[in-house]
């Protein structure tokens, strides 16, 4: 990584991660703040950091304050070559995990914001890796004022700003802001003559211009292409399966069945249910704008409310629940990409009788359940899921707009895996029950989940309680914590094989 504090690094990497641990590429971000905090914890917020590069910055006075101002003066050699330290073991970590474990990227976080710096980086790496690994720098460029501003209050609830005053604290950070910026070296043309391999993305107002050089290899191009696709706007992600079906009543996968009567109530409140979050969802937009935007900005304009998409699966039932929808208030469309997992051969039978006639179809499953693949025609697996969903979730990053998605207990599951940021060993056992509805809101550092319940009594959807939230964010759903299933889609003997 390469750009300054406050310039969305920190947001970059841990969207990338996500979405390359969810694509199944082992990724791990190495931040060298971490490791200064480690090594140092008794060094707290700093009026005068140090730059990538011993030289001395003009008007820069010293301060005596209790977290030893000192010890980061940027023409303060010991602790230069202390900061030096700090980085270069931040990277030999790096190293370890990619040339000696079992990683295919690693994240190397700092601002790394001179010629010397990155110069530094790469040779280090081409030495220990012999020259077998790719290196990319991604140069994080931001001129908007308005997102600045958020994320250097952002960056006071973080680990060097925590439980100071927070006008104190942001005045803090901007000095140390302005020091950085006099050391800054952008990536430019220099760099690209000196190093014939040199490879490099510069993201300009987060995607709103992108510039990419000399790119080669698989993981960098999917990098980028990811990229292309950010955006900051507040919106709402929802997903939910489809409501009950004839075939969940007997317990058979697959299958193209209708709703049940209990489904299409579900149906009818879900409609009614996104009517009420949308209006919601404006009304909280809105207060937060006045509380924040027009203090420093008061000539800014509200944001336009988001348009609400509703994508559904092709499939019979998950078109259903869709159908009472006003196509006027809504932009409805059906992609066969959220049809529920091929299940080949097995498609339409239970899972008992799936573990009668092909029993060593229904042990592979079990003990593999992430690349097991279904036999037959269309058979699929969790993995052929992921790769198939891959444009949907570069869709939903691109789009400003709320988006409901109707699917199926397989997709649903990929989905959440890719937004929670979830072990590929959870995935498969999630569970994702009927007449259960997920709401998903992407922040700077993660996503904010919620859980709902449809109530057929009171006829309305209710948000879990805290406790199991909190619980679920940390693990995942999974059918050993809780079953919330409205009908049992498999019988209890095999709850784990569903």
């Amino acid at each position: 990584m390469v750009g300054l504090p406050a310039r969305g690094k920190s947001y970059l990497t841990n969207k990338l991660t996500r979405y390359l641990n969810w694509l199944q590429h082992d990724t791990r971000v190495f931040n060298v703040g971490n490791t200064r905090r480690k090594a140092q914890p008794e060094l707290g917020p700093f009026t005068h950091p140090l730059t990538d590069q011993h030289t001395r910055l003009e008007s820069v006075e010293e301060e005596e304050t209790p977290h030893s101002a000192s010890f980061f003066s940027p023409d303060n050699a010991a602790s230069f070559a202390l900061r030096e330290k700090w980085a270069m073991d931040t990277l030999d970590q790096l190293l370890d995990y990619l040339v000696d474990g079992p990683g295919c990227v690693g994240i190397f976080d700092a601002t790394n914001t001179t010629k010397n710096r990155r110069a530094k980086l790469l040779r280090k790496i081409q030495e220990r890796s012999q020259g077998q690994l790719k290196v990319l720098f991604l140069e994080s460029v931001c001129t908007d004022a308005k997102i600045i501003e958020t994320n250097m209050r952002l960056k006071l609830s973080g680990p060097d700003y925590r439980g100071m005053d927070p006008e104190t604290a942001l005045e803090d950070f901007r000095g140390r802001l302005t020091n950085y910026e006099r050391a800054y070296e952008a990536i430019d043309d220099e760099e690209e003559q000196r190093n014939l391999e040199f490879m490099y993305v510069k993201m300009i107002d987060v995607g709103r211009k992108i510039v990419a050089y000399n790119i080669s290899g698989f993981l960098a191009s999917q990098t980028i292409y990811y990229l292309l696709n950010f955006n900051l706007a507040e919106r709402q992600i929802w997903v939910t399966r489809h409501g009950e079906s004839e075939d969940n009543v007997s317990g058979r996968i697959g299958g193209d069945a209708p709703l049940t009567a209990r489904g299409r109530l579900f149906a009818q409140a879900l409609t009614r249910f996104m009517d009420f979050q949308r209006g919601e969802f404006r009304k909280q937009q809105l207060d937060e704008f006045r509380k924040r935007l027009l203090l420093r900005f008061p000539t800014a304009e509200p944001p336009e409310p988001a348009e609400f998409y509703v994508w559904s699966s092709m499939l019979q039932r998950s078109a259903e629940t869709t159908q009472y929808f006003d196509e006027e208030a809504y932009t409805l469309k059906e992609m066969r990409i959220l049809n529920e997992l091929g299940a080949g051969v097995c498609e339409g039978m239970t899972y008992k009788e799936i573990q009668s006639e092909y029993p060593a179809e229904f042990e592979a499953r079990i003990k593999d359940k992430l690349a097991y693949r279904y036999p037959g025609v269309g058979g699929e697996s969790y993995l052929d899921v992921i790769n198939r969903v891959k444009p949907l979730i570069n869709e939903i990053e691109r789009t400003k707009n709320h988006v409901l998605i109707v699917t199926h207990r397989v997709v649903a599951r990929v989905l959440l895996a890719y937004f929670l940021n979830l072990h590929k060993s959870i995935i498969g056992l999630l569970d994702v029950p009927l007449h259960s509805l997920y709401c998903l809101e992407c922040k700077p550092y993660g996503t904010d989940y919620y859980y709902y319940e449809y109530d057929e009594k009171r006829d309305w959807f209710f948000k879990v309680d805290p406790e199991h939230q909190k619980k679920t964010k940390q693990v995942g759903v999974t059918f050993q914590e809780r079953r919330y299933s409205v009908v049992p889609t498999a019988p209890s003997s095999v709850g784990t094989f569903a």
